[in-house]
């Protein structure tokens, strides 16, 4: 579970995990796939040795963050506003205690986090700089990628009241996701959840990343499905919230060219969009791309930062 806990000016409680050096003057905020979690590090020995300080944030009903009230949709714009609020208190905390740290951040957002990550960029510029996006699809209408019954499906759901869509919508991943909710924990995970394909049998044997991605999942699903249900219809069953086109910090995408979700077409087209974007594609590299991709993505978001030995 997340290392911290902040509650929202509306009274919900968020679950915040804090890695690498605490003390590092760049700050870093990591926003979590869908299903995910804050817990999950894409490389713990990136992160420990680079000076930066990264902060993930449970989206709403992952983890150890409370699900979203009872009458409100779930959306994305919500969830940029909670890491934009959490950066505002960190801000006012740190200078009452004289923290002279820099009023802007770094921003990366790992498939659906890579939304929640240009959402924030987009509504509060004056917190952002840099943003790095890795596998994250691009939206439906401009890229088609949801297959046309799930999208369906979301566009009836959207019709109904939030608790009910997302009671109708958990009911089915109950069903679907019947195994990792059961598992013991002894018991593999399977990582299908995440995206996980043959491309990324490769990224799945280097040291302990099936380990970190298993727990992510068990995290994910500690509170049940409806985080994840939330988190689908905050993207499938009502719009964006916000212009892409909006984001003026530097933008870097990395997806993987043999990524079976989020491919070419989608780096492209947000590189069409973005003011300020590059693209990097990585050869022979799925869905998990963010676990060799890291320390690129960091060296993005914190430039001049070095190694530490």
């Amino acid at each position: 579970m997340a290392n911290l806990t902040f509650t929202v000016a509306s009274g919900r409680r968020v679950g915040v995990t804090s890695l690498g050096d605490p003390d590092a003057e760049r700050l870093i905020v990591f926003c979590h796939s869908a299903p995910g979690s804050s817990v999950f590090d894409p490389d713990p020995l990136v992160t420990n040795t680079r000076n930066v300080h990264v902060v993930a944030l449970d989206r709403p009903g992952y983890g150890a963050s409370d699900p979203l009230p009872a009458g409100h949709w779930p959306s994305i714009t919500r969830y940029a506003d909670d890491v934009a609020e959490y950066l505002r208190l960190v801000q006012r905390d740190e200078a009452a205690i004289g923290v002279d740290r820099p009023r802007t951040v770094g921003i990366a957002g790992w498939s659906a986090g890579g939304r929640v990550a240009l959402a924030i960029a987009a509504r509060h510029p004056e917190l952002v700089d840099r943003v790095a996006i890795v596998a994250t699809p691009a939206p439906n209408e401009q890229v088609p990628w949801i297959p046309p019954a799930l999208q369906e499906m979301s566009d009836e759901l959207g019709k109904h009241s939030p608790d009910a869509a997302i009671e109708k919508l958990g009911d089915q991943l109950d069903g679907q996701f019947g195994a990792i909710l059961g598992a013991r924990t002894d018991q593999a995970i399977p990582l299908d959840a995440v995206g996980a394909t043959e491309a990324d049998a490769t990224v799945l044997d280097l040291p302990g990343a099936r380990d970190r991605l298993e727990r992510m999942v068990r995290d994910a699903f500690a509170q049940g499905t409806r985080g994840l249900a939330a988190d689908i219809l905050s993207y499938t069953a009502r719009p964006w919230g916000f212009e892409v086109a909006a984001v003026n910090a530097k933008t870097l995408i990395v997806n993987g060219q043999a990524d079976a979700i989020a491919g070419n077409a989608h780096a492209t087209w947000y590189q069409r969009t973005i003011p300020d974007a590059r693209v990097e594609m990585v050869p022979n590299r799925g869905h998990l791309v963010i676990v060799p991709a890291w320390d690129r993505v960091l060296a993005h978001l914190a430039p001049g930062t070095k190694l530490r030995g």
